[in-house]
């Protein structure tokens, strides 16, 4: 299957598995790239941009097909070390990166020189036009559904998508919601070029988390995720715990004079203690409505190779028997 997508980044499938925090690490991305995807390294889940740099090579040990570099911009008051970390993406001979987060204009003129392709991660129609005004190759349409940061606009994938193709001149993926061959069969339906994936992807086998992780995520419904927050208009979806909930009555108690450090034992460093230890009541973690549609932990081969299978199904079989009628 070709599309903008897979032309512009040089990939077999136009299935990509965006950047996640303990999760994109080497072994994910590189188990992704192999099976014709694009596999995405978080660049900040590496404390140092040294760190970035090994992880960088180790990738590069494991496979020699494309992959990516996630570098997330985060409203800070003492920044990471970005220009270190883009010249190890640089120097790693990186030549796809996905942004998120706060605007990447400043720093794409340095990766553009390099030859980079940029991919920005955009939770409404106005951030994507701005992502394409500035300059990024392409975009990341993410549905109020998605694990993570939906924005605060809560619109989904069957408006936000046609939105997006209505009014986009550069490729967009989508991104929340996204498990198997009926969300790309739909996603190219509604104007994408491929699709992004998070929390599916976790749930493979060689996703580098705690198999506590991937079972929560396979035992989930789609009823089993939280928006957290909300209040602090930074909102966030995650997979129900006791953590969760905690944080939720300390929301509903405190209500508009909530602040960051009511909550912090909640959502500051959990991480670790959930994706690597598998301590799944530790705190807030990130998870898509999408967890629904998830029934097995397959190898990242198995998946990709079962979703482009279904996909041609749907469309050379369903679709056209469908017009045929």
């Amino acid at each position: 299957m070709k599309t903008r997508i897979t032309e512009m980044f040089g990939i077999e499938h136009p299935i990509i598995q965006g950047g996640m925090h303990y999760v994109g690490f080497a072994e994910m991305a590189a188990a992704v790239s192999s099976a014709g995807g694009l596999g995405i390294i978080t660049g900040l889940t590496q404390p140092t941009a040294e760190d970035l740099r090994k992880e960088i090579a180790r990738c590069h040990e494991m496979t020699d097909k494309p992959f990516g570099v996630n570098l997330t911009f985060l409203p800070t008051l003492t920044p990471p070390d970005y220009p270190a970390y883009i010249d190890a993406i640089i120097d790693g001979g990186i030549k796809v990166v996905e942004t998120a987060g706060r605007n990447p204009q400043e720093h794409l003129p340095k990766l553009k020189e390099a030859g980079c392709k940029i991919i920005h991660k955009c939770t409404s129609v106005r951030h994507s036009l701005k992502a394409e005004s500035i300059g990024c190759d392409a975009v990341s349409v993410d549905g109020f559904e998605c694990g993570g940061h939906p924005g605060e606009d809560d619109i989904p994938n069957m408006i936000l998508l046609p939105r997006a193709a209505e009014e986009l001149k550069i490729p967009f993926v989508s991104s929340g919601g996204m498990a198997d061959a009926r969300s790309l069969v739909a996603s190219l339906a509604m104007g994408a070029e491929g699709m992004n994936m998070g929390t599916r992807f976790i749930a493979t086998k060689e996703a580098p988390v705690h198999e506590n992780v991937k079972k929560a995520i396979v035992a989930a419904s789609e009823l089993d995720t939280r928006l957290v927050m909300r209040p602090l208009r930074n909102t966030e979806r995650v997979l129900t715990n006791e953590a969760v909930e905690r944080l939720l009555e300390k929301e509903r108690e405190l209500g508009a004079n909530l602040k960051f450090e009511d909550i912090i034992e909640e959502v500051a460093g959990v991480y670790p203690r959930i994706m690597k230890e598998g301590d799944m009541d530790a705190g807030a973690w990130s998870c898509g409505m999408v967890a629904g549609l998830i029934h097995d932990i397959p190898t990242c081969k198995e998946l990709i190779d079962r979703i482009m299978s279904e996909a041609e199904e749907i469309i050379n079989r369903r679709l056209s028997g469908i017009l045929a009628a």
